[in-house]
């Protein structure tokens, strides 16, 4: 069973107050990002994984989706997607990816922000996922990337020409990363791009884009902390079709 470190009131207390939580998808620097990498939502049925609070599924119901299904293990979360949303098409249901078994063919669009790295068997959630898509159909998802979670250290350091350095660790060495995030002892599990690329074409999806996100130049003005992900990328944003 994945970690379900969302139901931890401090954790929760805590993440409710990031910027994507308070002003939803226009509070994600990455989301203009994935905006571009989306496929036309307009009557698809859609399945959201790792749904939290319910922002991509209300999007997509308001860009043409026919349907969503929002699955997350967080009780929590989808409590507060439920009381925030008032739309009949929007399903939101706890789910365990780990072992969750979805319907053959019965999505025309499979979408996920910043949840696999939580899931320790991507290749068996590919799978699934290749399976209950219908033919021709994009998977658009986003994760940690692989370099940040492979930090050494949760901050910057100055090595000795004074360069902002943010050192990585054991890189090629997969498995699970604990990290003291709000609260200690979150689990997440780290892959290589390489091993996250080739799950995907393995199962039979073809590569449409992959995106090592950084800010623009616009987005630094508006927010110079952003600056720092110039250093390293924080996310790794993906786009595939079955």
């Amino acid at each position: 069973m994945a970690q379900n470190v969302y139901d931890n009131p401090d954790f929760f207390a805590g993440y409710s107050q990031l910027p994507r939580q308070v002003h939803g998808l226009a509070g994600a620097p990455e989301w203009p990002a994935i905006r571009a990498m989306l496929p036309d939502l307009k009557g698809k049925r859609i399945v959201d994984m790792g749904c939290g609070f319910g922002w991509f599924a209300r999007w997509a119901r308001e860009h043409g989706a026919e349907s969503v299904i929002g699955l997350d293990v967080s009780e929590k979360m989808v409590a507060r997607a439920k009381a925030d949303t008032s739309d009949p098409a929007i399903e939101y249901t706890v789910a365990d990816l780990e072992v969750l078994e979805l319907p053959e063919a019965s999505f025309d669009f499979a979408y996920s922000a910043l949840t696999f790295h939580y899931i320790e068997d991507f290749g068996r959630l590919v799978r699934m996922a290749h399976r209950s898509l219908t033919p021709g159909s994009h998977f658009v998802f986003t994760i940690e990337h692989p370099i940040y979670m492979a930090a050494t250290h949760p901050h910057w350091w100055n090595d000795e020409d004074g360069r902002k350095t943010w050192p990585v660790n054991r890189y090629a060495m997969e498995g699970e990363r604990r990290t003291n995030w709000f609260t200690d002892g979150v689990l997440k599990y780290h892959r290589t791009i390489g091993t996250t690329l080739n799950a995907l074409i393995a199962t039979g999806f073809a590569i449409r884009h992959v995106e090592e996100f950084a800010p623009t130049a616009d987005q630094i003005n508006e927010d110079p902390g952003l600056a720092e992900e110039l250093e390293r990328p924080m996310m790794l944003l993906m786009s595939a079709q079955r």
